[in-house]
């Protein structure tokens, strides 16, 4: 026999409010990328009709699309951003995993020295111009190894994937080293299948953060050629003139708003991640929980 509980009036009444607040939330964080995208997809004459502001066009269009593909400029600073992405993120794994690893051992000579000096640099960097002075000396500029190298390892990455290497059951490793595993063993055959959930965490984290490099591209790089993606889009953005920032005749862009090609590169720069976040989410979640939890 089940027993049904009915829930009291108030109570009633905080879950109705409780669920419009998380609907407008939801509204006022979607609204942003769903305006985007119509703008990118609405042709002139509805632009013109509707005052500047549409929300539901009648007609679309991919024009904005097919005129910024067809340049140069936004597809090649498509490739340079994927580069980056992938080889950042790779690179990133592989130095953090290598540090995290020996410093979540207990016996390891130095170590607490060592874990002082990673949360010393979260609390006190070096600064720009010392950054920046080193990218120099290394002949780093100009190169895209530029926006790679230097933010390479980050302490607090660091720290969440040490803390996750120190909650593995110990007995494993020991059984592995019974059987003949070195170190480098154990951490490929054992540690590392045993951390995924961790190493999708970091990679999210770090392919979300060199997907989106702004700055440093704009420190480190002189050539258009080697900008990546967000750089253009800022250029763009703020350029007097979208046909000679993507290097396209002024006659291809008449029958196309400057904003309407604009929320094209947007929508371009942001569906990535948009795809890739939400297979990833779970595993973001927990990491962040390990980050805040474990110590």
């Amino acid at each position: 026999m089940s027993i049904v509980l009915k829930k009291r009036t108030p109570d009633r009444i905080f879950d109705v409010v409780l669920y419009a607040g998380l609907g407008l939330f939801c509204l006022a964080t979607l609204f942003p990328l769903y305006y985007v995208f119509i703008v990118s997809v609405t042709p002139y004459t509805e632009v013109l009709r509707s005052g500047g502001f549409v929300l539901f066009p009648s007609v679309f269009t991919l024009d904005a699309f097919r005129t910024v593909l067809g340049s140069n400029v936004v597809p090649n600073a498509l490739q340079v951003t994927i580069f980056i992405t992938v080889a950042g993120t790779m690179l990133n794994l592989i130095a953090t995993t290598a540090l995290a690893y020996p410093l979540s051992k207990k016996f390891l000579p130095g170590r607490n020295a060592m874990l002082l000096a990673i949360i010393f640099t979260m609390l006190f960097s070096g600064g720009l111009i010392p950054v920046y002075m080193i990218v120099k000396a290394l002949g780093m500029m100009n190169t895209l190894w530029a926006l790679v190298i230097p933010g390479m390892i980050s302490s607090f990455n660091l720290l969440i994937m040490k803390t996750y290497f120190e909650g593995l059951p110990h007995e494993v490793e020991e059984a592995a080293k019974v059987d003949g595993a070195g170190d480098l063993a154990t951490l490929l055959r054992i540690v590392l299948p045993l951390s995924l959930p961790i190493l999708a965490t970091l990679t999210l984290f770090f392919a979300v953060g060199h997907w989106n490099t702004y700055f440093a591209g704009i420190m480190y790089l002189h050539e258009r050629e080697l900008y990546p993606l967000q750089v253009v889009l800022r250029n763009m953005i703020i350029a007097p003139s979208v046909s000679q920032e993507l290097s396209v005749p002024q006659s291809e862009l008449q029958s196309l708003p400057p904003e309407t090609v604009k929320m094209a590169v947007v929508v371009i720069a942001i569906v990535p991640v948009l795809v890739l976040y939400p297979f990833l989410q779970k595993y973001f979640m927990k990491g962040m929980l390990i980050g805040s939890i474990k110590g």
